[in-house]
């Protein structure tokens, strides 16, 4: 198979500040890591934004390096399990576990991408330790009633990825002054453990890590020194990646930890924050029993993955309706054969799909729905001698975008039609009659009849009503 040649992959790097061409340091193993959850509770609708969007990159990249590592951590010791196992009087694993099978079901039904590693910070103790040895060994951390705590004042570049002065940070982060500290902004990378708390063995004394020191020492383990991609939510960028960045650079004698960092916007609710103390948390647990998971995954593709992206009853019913449209024109392509003839010019050109070269663009996700919907349009316009290469090439897009891969007679099934199926019916009939394929005009005539709707043949076009 010949292929054209590879596209150019731009991303903002929120490092350099700048967008920028992406070039894997090696083609053959590119190494990509996305900050994944604490496990203590059931994911809102925004922790699934960052597994979905760079999901989908890491999807794409596929495309072009077939050696993409991706990996997603699993934080399953925090202060909050901790504080959860002793409120229901468990191990903490029996709350680790719970959540973990949660969040994986959560993330399969929006169609986030399956990691390939999934690292747990239990499983990676002695990592950490020997992170916290090479710090103090290298004079960047030091040790103070049984805790490590990493040596701010020893990094100069500590600040760079967020942008923020060390007397900013100091006063902004509420940390914890105390007396052991060198420093006020000096972090935790090693803490001592009470009985009741679960702790390993260190030089230290028994205890467990900081959190900041468990990405660090997971990404080290699984795909080296220095990455091609970190990922997560802005609401990591300070203090979580900074942190991250000051002891992996220091702890690997100051090699770049990450090439790019990609930071994805916030979910608001109806132009608020989302908040347990408002109360408008958006389970994704509540949620998949409201509405179809796909107009789920639509809607957090919807937003440039940049910018924040706003929940309101008139956005989720705009997926939903958009994603009516689009399994209504499969259901008129039902009949469309995709010959084997089909497949091969749409396979010997993927990377001419126009949504996958909008997503090589800053992964942009909008316009890449944009062309999805465009390709719709297209199929159904198309003549008979091109329909089958058209419909293949929307399955492709929509493949690639993990939209439309319910069956159409699931999708449908037991919802009440809206206007927006309607509307695609009756653009379907009129395509139907341009082409005097009567017939079928007469066939949807008839469909929308039976649910209620009449259509009107006017001087001024073709309008539908209900009965």
């Amino acid at each position: 198979m010949t292929l054209i040649s590879q596209p150019t992959i731009s991303l903002y790097n929120t490092r350099t500040r700048s967008v920028q061409p992406f070039s894997p340091v090696d083609p053959a193993r590119v190494t990509f890591y996305v900050c994944g959850p604490t496990v203590y509770n059931f994911a809102h609708l925004g922790n699934a934004r960052p597994p979905v969007l760079f999901g989908l990159l890491a999807r794409v990249l596929k495309r072009i390096y077939p050696g993409v590592i991706y990996a997603r951590n699993i934080t399953d010791v925090d202060d909050k399990i901790n504080a959860a196992a002793i409120a229901q009087n468990v191990p903490i694993h029996t709350i680790t576990e719970h959540f973990t099978d949660a969040y994986r079901q959560d993330m399969a039904a929006v169609g986030a991408d399956q990691p390939d590693i999934e690292p747990k910070a239990t499983a990676h103790i002695s990592d950490i330790i020997t992170m916290c040895e090479q710090l103090i060994a290298a004079n960047h951390a030091y040790a103070a009633q049984n805790h490590v705590l990493f040596d701010v004042a020893s990094y100069a570049d500590y600040g760079k990825l967020s942008g923020r002065s060390v007397k900013d940070m100091i006063a902004g982060a509420r940390v914890e002054v105390a007396p052991y500290k060198k420093n006020p902004a000096d972090f935790v990378l090693w803490k001592p453990s009470t009985p009741e708390l679960p702790g390993w063995e260190s030089p230290w004394g028994r205890g467990r890590p900081g959190w900041h020191i468990e990405c660090s020492a997971m990404s080290k383990a699984h795909l080296g020194e220095t990455l091609d991609i970190h990922a997560g939510g802005n609401d990591l960028m300070f203090p979580h990646h900074e942190n991250e960045v000051a002891q992996s650079t220091c702890a690997h004698g100051g090699k770049l930890f990450a090439n790019f960092w990609l930071h994805n916007g916030m979910l608001t609710v109806n132009g608020a924050k989302m908040s347990k103390s408002v109360g408008n948390t958006l389970l994704i647990d509540t949620l998949r029993k409201q509405y179809a998971p796909e107009v789920l995954r639509y809607f957090l593709l919807s937003g440039h993955y940049r910018q924040p992206l706003d929940w309101s009853d008139g956005a989720i019913e705009q997926a939903k309706s958009t994603l009516d449209r689009l399994y209504t024109t499969l259901r008129t392509l039902k009949s469309v054969a995709v010959t084997d003839a089909d497949l091969s010019q749409v396979d010997n050109t993927p990377f001419e799909n126009s949504a996958f070269q909008a997503l090589c663009q800053d992964l942009n996700t909008p316009v890449a729905l944009a062309e999805l919907n465009g390709l719709a349009k297209a199929a159904l316009s198309a003549d008979l001698a091109h329909k089958g290469t058209a419909k293949a090439r929307l399955l492709q897009a929509a493949e690639l975008l993990g939209l439309l891969q319910t069956s159409v007679n699931a999708w449908f099934q037991g919802s009440a039609p809206t206007d927006a199926i309607f509307d695609a019916l009756l653009a379907e009939r009129q395509a139907a009659r341009a082409a005097k394929d009567f017939q079928r005009s007469d066939s949807i005539r008839k469909q929308l009849l039976e649910q209620g709707v009449v259509i009107e043949d006017t001087a001024t076009g073709t309008i539908w009503k209900r009965a």
